[in-house]
């Protein structure tokens, strides 16, 4: 069984990564083969009588891990400079505006549509809301340089403010001028633990000799997320701080204690910590959709009832994106259709208390979500006229 079972895994895991090469080309994200995967599995193991144990207890935990090597992944990716000053403004602007008023658009919505209470209605709406980067950054290595940055920023974006917003609800019963002040003290504190933390881990980089390095390092980075976390502190921002504070060395030597790091001899140990988050991230990204696929039944993915809500949510999403981009002078393709939902969404879903959630608001509503949006990026990245090219 175990012998099997590895066999399995590898077999999926090489199969996942030839899609994943061969996306540049077909053009179709590496997300709706993995979790076609995952349900093709789920139907082999019942029609081979295979006794498997339930595996939904195991989303949780990957997912959160790649979301944190997703983070870390895009922020390792990214440089901080005046000339980014432009772009970091209009996608951080193409983050933010669409999703607050999907936020509200949706969560109004819900309030109506099902009677639920206005903040159990808001909770639930904010998964749809956030562009999935675990999906959206691997779909876009064909295009561009500057499209593809634009939408690592804005997708990188979307999730931080997305968890923000969802946890502040969730830790707040009503929303008043002091729910608002514990907020923005919970990001200072999150700002200050972010930059003690990651000056205290670049050391720890510089310091150790030891062959094994790294592992204790994304340890330590995934303790202080979750610890975070307990404390309704927004985690994912320290991710990314870490991972611009780790790739932008050379642009803060003007400070003392940053040429006491020595960047340039940093840099090639960054270089190598940063291919390993690439690879890990990877990893986590294709377990977590095939144990998500796995999940999936025909009757989840063809329920009538919520497939109109489905079709006007990812209608909604597309105007709004599409007057966004207009405001900002942004080019509207392929960049209108790249606003996938998927990984956040379903972390963020699974998030929810029990005494919050909303049963319309179900698994059906949310894989249709993902699978729409999934398909309308390859669509639109298929009918893209223009061919770009990666300079």
């Amino acid at each position: 069984m175990t012998t099997s079972l590895l066999i399995t895994l590898c077999v999926l895991v090489l199969v996942a990564y030839a899609f994943d090469l061969s996306s540049k080309r077909t053009k179709i994200p590496t997300v709706i083969i993995l979790l076609i995967m995952g349900n093709l599995i789920k139907y082999a193991v019942d029609f081979f009588n295979i006794d498997i144990p339930n595996l939904d207890f195991l989303l949780p935990a990957v997912g959160s891990i790649g979301l944190i090597l997703i983070v870390l992944e895009a922020g390792l990716d990214l440089e901080l400079n005046k000339k980014k000053k432009a772009i970091v403004k209009k996608s951080l602007l193409s983050a933010l505006l669409p999703l607050l008023i999907l936020f509200l658009v949706i969560g109004f919505a819900i309030n109506y549509y099902t009677g639920a209470s206005i903040m159990s209605s808001f909770i639930n709406a904010i998964p749809f809301c956030v562009i999935s980067s675990a999906i959206a950054i691997p779909s876009v290595q064909n295009l561009s340089d500057n499209k593809k940055e634009f939408v690592v920023y804005e997708s990188s974006f979307s999730d931080i403010i997305g968890v923000i917003l969802f946890n502040f609800f969730l830790s707040n019963e009503t929303v008043g001028v002091g729910s608002f002040l514990v907020f923005f003290g919970q990001i200072l504190i999150m700002l200050a633990i972010s930059l003690v933390a990651s000056i205290g881990l670049a050391f720890v980089i510089k310091k150790i000799d030891h062959h094994v390095k790294f592992v204790p390092i994304m340890v330590m980075i995934i303790l202080i997320y979750e610890i975070g976390k307990i404390y309704h502190l927004p985690s994912l921002l320290f991710i990314l701080i870490f991972g611009l504070f780790l790739n932008n060395l050379d642009e803060l030597q003007r400070f003392s204690f940053i040429k006491k790091l020595q960047p340039k001899l940093l840099n090639e140990e960054v270089h190598n910590f940063s291919k390993l988050i690439a690879e890990a991230a990877f990893l986590i990204r294709t377990i977590f959709f095939i144990l998500f696929g796995y999940t999936i039944s025909a009757d989840t993915l063809l329920d009538l009832e919520t497939l109109p809500f489905a079709v006007g949510i990812i209608v909604l999403i597309v105007s709004i994106r599409f007057i966004q981009l207009k405001i900002s002078k942004t080019e509207i393709t392929p960049l209108l259709f790249i606003a996938p939902r998927g990984l956040i969404t379903i972390m963020l879903f699974l998030s929810i208390p029990i005494s919050k959630e909303i049963d319309f608001i179900n698994n059906s509503l949310l894989i249709q979500v993902i699978i729409m949006s999934a398909v309308l990026m390859m669509l639109g990245l298929m009918l893209t006229k223009e061919k770009e090219e990666i300079k």
